[in-house]
């Protein structure tokens, strides 16, 4: 509940100039703080602008919203969601970071967000120089800014796989391996990645050689196209690859962070297997590594687990599809 005074038509005023100089002061200072991230490291994944600046924001904002420390809870838990729709529309709108990367973010921001005005909350009856813990909360992501860089950042390993039967022999899905030229509108499943938060589709993939050392050109919606250096090789049961992403293009459509050879994420080996399981049918299975280093790894590889299954269920449905009916490749 607010206080007596903030009910009064001039203290509910004095509340809103406080909260629109606070959100504009807040605004401000996490604008500053990625431009220094970015001009220090560009492209950076930093553990200051992921967990500490949300916490720091939103119990700044949380002290600035009860002067007095006369509110409920209740409003300091609204604070973390009315900054996070604040935090989105200034990443889309000013800083351009794609949809992805906020969809990501946001358990985390929320998450950090919601501890720093619970501890606003709790430490209230302790507080007895506002001014001093405002400038506090603020200087603490600067303070792990400067630490960070001498702290190295994990690097993670991470394979994610998925399988299909196929009512097929691995004769008849083997071409299918190889490449498909021509993927069609509607082939495929649906799946979250790709039909709400609008990962691209393949359109197509070709092998140009035989054997070991053959590369497979892949292109994708949005102008992506990538290529895939063939390292195993074993005619009707498996062919793997090595993805090289250089001179690849198309992914703008996403922010620096989630490009596939970035300095935080590289997707680096992928490959089909059959196994045949009687005379009728053939379990395909498709596996992509990649490996990560951020200060959230664990948490990053959850997201990966989603985005490349997704994609890895929708090329294996296409397969299933075009084997089933005999459909050339």
């Amino acid at each position: 509940m607010a206080s007596e005074s903030e009910q009064r038509p001039n203290g509910k005023r004095s509340l809103s100039l406080r909260l629109a100089a606070a959100g504009a002061i807040a605004a401000a200072y996490g604008i500053g703080v990625y431009a220094l991230l970015q001009a220090i490291k560009p492209g950076v994944v930093s553990f200051a602008f992921l967990l500490v600046q949300p916490a720091a924001i939103c119990a700044f904002i949380s002290y600035v919203a009860d002067l007095h420390g006369t509110s409920a809870l209740e409003r300091y838990i609204l604070v973390p969601f009315w900054t996070f729709l604040a935090v989105v529309l200034i990443s889309v709108l000013v800083l351009k970071e794609g949809v992805v990367c906020v969809l990501i973010l946001s358990p985390l921001w929320l998450t950090s967000g919601l501890l720093g005005s619970f501890s606003t909350f709790y430490l209230r009856r302790f507080l007895t120089k506002g001014r001093t813990y405002c400038l506090t909360a603020l200087a603490l992501p600067l303070a792990v800014i400067v630490v960070e860089p001498s702290v190295p950042m994990p690097r993670q390993d991470y394979a994610v796989t998925r399988s299909i039967v196929v009512f097929a022999s691995p004769e008849r899905i083997w071409p299918f391996l190889r490449g498909i030229a021509d993927v069609r509108a509607g082939e495929g499943r649906w799946n979250v990645s790709q039909d709400i938060v609008g990962i691209p589709r393949p359109l197509s993939a070709r092998l140009i050689g035989e054997g070991i050392g053959a590369e497979r050109l892949a292109s994708w919606g949005m102008n992506i196209a990538f290529r895939e250096r063939v390292d195993a090789w074993q005619e009707n049961r498996l062919i793997g690859w090595q993805f090289l992403f250089d001179g690849s293009r198309g992914w703008e459509f996403t922010d620096p962070h989630l490009v596939p050879d970035s300095p935080y994420f590289q997707v680096t080996t992928g490959g089909y297997a059959l196994t045949p399981l009687d005379s009728q049918r053939t379990l395909v299975t498709l596996q992509t590594r990649y490996w990560i280093a951020t200060p959230v790894n664990a948490y990053a590889s959850l997201w990966g687990e989603l985005f490349l299954g997704d994609l890895e269920e929708n090329l294996l449905a296409i397969i299933k599809g075009r084997a089933e009916q005999q459909r050339g490749p």
